[in-house]
């Protein structure tokens, strides 16, 4: 038997080619786009070689950097796990940390749609190596945004080819969720700021993984106006140019510590400290007391990639729990004979079929979500607002409702190998402990549903929640007449949960004078949109394997039986999910009275 930590992690590439296909219909998003040099053909073969990397070069490293971690040397630099460096070079090399910059900074200008998916592969096949690239991905996109044209051609281009890397420099030690209370200073000097303070939980804040380390990081001008009002956000290097122009020279700022960790041990989680020698080196992006404008743009980025994340530990977990399952022989499965292996017991078979339900639903829905956002990139000013409102709807929804499942799975996973799952050997234990982070980082669930309900629903009376929710019935309203009588099925459960939905949202908005009830209910509100929405997508999904059944279709790569395991998939999450919904919906519109009756002394 394999040892759980060996098992081989295998890019998803049978469902990226179904769902890009017959669910996204990527050829025609390409074509509405104006991006008719990306098609299938060339997405198939993108994902193809990212999955050769992912698992031949960065999954093998995920179990032995967890077990090593990242440390701290005497002399203040950051020694990351061994094989980190080189294949972040690989990366480099490949051009995959050029994927979505644009052409004037040396990137291919990929479609988020394909980006996303390539992103899913690095995830899962190594989390605590990939949050480098994620950060830095989403500074190249914040910068690309805001910058000046000088900082942008002085930054940009060697984030993109891999030399350099990015943070996001937010958190203080008395300002975390509220930024607000930050007080780190930036002071006018010539053409540049000096920047004092100290930052924490920063990701990648100091590593040897690239020659230089570009740090974004908010601060306080002198007059600026206190709160949020007042923040502004700098560049400030690891290395400044010398006098040959060469970033050799040391800025004033050093990694103090880095965290003793949970989970993604690999990855290195730093206490900066700047300006320790008068002040650090760095240059304003964008206009001054505008950072949280700026550094929101990041944000919006790096929350989607962590709902990303949650999506890509599960699949890693469901992929070594299946693994296992089909190799460990326990007992003799109700109806079956000795020597069957346990995935043949039918709690088992429950529990791998529910977590690869689910996860096929977070995967349509990122997909869903990436597309939203090329549209919303690429449409005219008539239509760019409407797009725009369902990929800010769609960001609390990913990252929560994504995230919130993982710490599921991963435990379903662990469950799976009975008492090999609590030890670490098998690599269970790390999938479940790497997750935890998840709802917390880039917003906790908490902040996501606050966004959802504030932000996404009541500010806007309810328009983009409704338009999405019209959006779903009028796909199901076409389904209810399919030719397969399990799609017609599920679209009538999925009518019945919308219009669930739909009063929920109506006593969320009736909450608007009293926000406190809302904001009570705010948590399961958005884990209630997200089953809807992967119930949804499950259906449509079904509804394409169904009719390629129908055509004689039954297989994808590899695989000739693929489109009647899609169908089998659907039916799972529409009866073991999906209820789900209806205890939700009772818990809102009935449990926000009696939660806040609680008063905090009783507690």
């Amino acid at each position: 038997m394999q040892i759980g930590a060996s098992i081989m992690y295998k890019a998803p590439l049978e469902d990226y080619q179904f769902l890009l296909d017959r669910v996204i219909g990527f050829d025609l998003l390409m074509a509405d786009i104006g991006n008719d040099d990306v098609n299938q053909e060339l997405a198939d073969a993108v994902l193809e070689e990212a999955g050769k990397l992912a698992g031949n070069v960065i999954a093998p490293l995920n179990h032995s950097a967890d077990m090593a971690g990242a440390k701290r040397l005497e002399d203040g630099n950051v020694k990351t796990p061994d094989g980190f460096s080189d294949a972040y070079a690989a990366m480099g090399e490949g051009g995959w940390t050029a994927m979505e910059a644009d052409e004037r900074f040396g990137g291919q200008n990929l479609p988020m749609t394909l980006t996303t998916a390539v992103n899913e592969l690095w995830q899962s096949a190594n989390m605590a190596f990939a949050l480098c690239h994620l950060l830095t991905q989403g500074q190249i996109y914040a910068l690309q945004k805001s910058a000046s044209p000088e900082l942008q051609q002085t930054y940009i281009p060697p984030m993109v080819e891999g030399r350099w890397t990015g943070t996001m420099n937010l958190t203080e030690p008395q300002a975390g969720t509220d930024l607000a209370g930050i007080k780190s200073r930036a002071v006018p000097n010539g053409d540049h700021f000096l920047i004092t303070g100290q930052k924490i939980y920063i990701t990648y804040g100091e590593h040897d993984m690239a020659e230089n380390i570009v740090h974004l990081v908010l601060a306080r001008t002198p007059n600026a106006p206190e709160g949020m009002k007042g923040i502004s956000v700098f560049i400030v290097p690891k290395f400044l140019p010398d006098d040959a122009g060469n970033f050799t020279k040391p800025n004033d700022l050093r990694c103090l510590s880095i965290e003793k960790k949970l989970g993604i041990k690999g990855s290195p989680t730093a206490v900066m400290q700047y300006g320790e020698a008068g002040g650090a080196v760095g240059y304003l992006v964008g206009a001054e007391n505008h950072g949280i404008d700026i550094m929101f743009a990041m944000m919006n980025h790096a929350r989607i990639a962590v709902g990303l994340q949650g999506l890509a530990i599960s699949e890693r977990a469901y992929q070594q729990a299946r693994g296992y399952a089909k190799d460990r022989v326990q007992g003799v499965p109700l109806d079956g004979k000795k020597g069957d292996a346990i995935v043949n017991h039918p709690d088992v078979l429950r529990l791998l079929g529910g977590m690869k339900a689910e996860i096929e639903a977070m995967r349509a829905l990122m997909m869903v979500g990436a597309a939203a956002m090329d549209k919303a990139r690429h449409a005219d000013a008539d239509e760019k607002n409407t797009h725009e409102a369902r990929v800010g709807l769609l960001i609390p929804i990913i990252k929560g409702w994504m995230t919130e499942r993982s710490l599921d799975i991963t435990s379903d996973a662990v469950q799976i190998h009975g008492g090999m799952g609590f030890i670490e050997e098998t690599g269970a234990a790390q999938h479940y402990r790497d997750a935890r982070i998840l709802p917390i980082y880039e917003g906790t669930t908490a902040i996501q549903a606050n966004d959802l309900v504030f932000r996404k629903t009541i500010r806007d009376n309810g328009a983009a929640v409704n338009s999405l929710l019209d959006d779903i019935d009028n796909e199901m309203a076409t389904l209810a007449n399919h030719h397969n009588t399990e799609i017609v099925k599920a679209s009538k459960s999925i009518i019945e949960a919308n219009n669930t939905a739909r009063k929920v949202a109506a006593h969320i908005l009736g909450g608007a004078n009293t926000p406190r009830r809302p904001a009570a209910s705010g948590s399961n509100y958005l884990m209630l949109l997200g089953t809807l929405c992967g119930g949804w997508l499950m259906t449509r999904s079904g509804a394409a394997a169904a009719d390629a059944l129908a055509k004689g279709e039954t297989g994808a790569i590899g695989n000739d039986d693929f489109m009647k395991i899609k169908l089998t998939t659907m039916q799972i999450y529409i009866t073991h999910h999906l209820p789900k919904i209806s205890s939700l919906a009772c818990t809102i519109t009935d449990g926000d009275n009696p939660a806040l009756a609680m008063q905090p002394d009783w507690l």
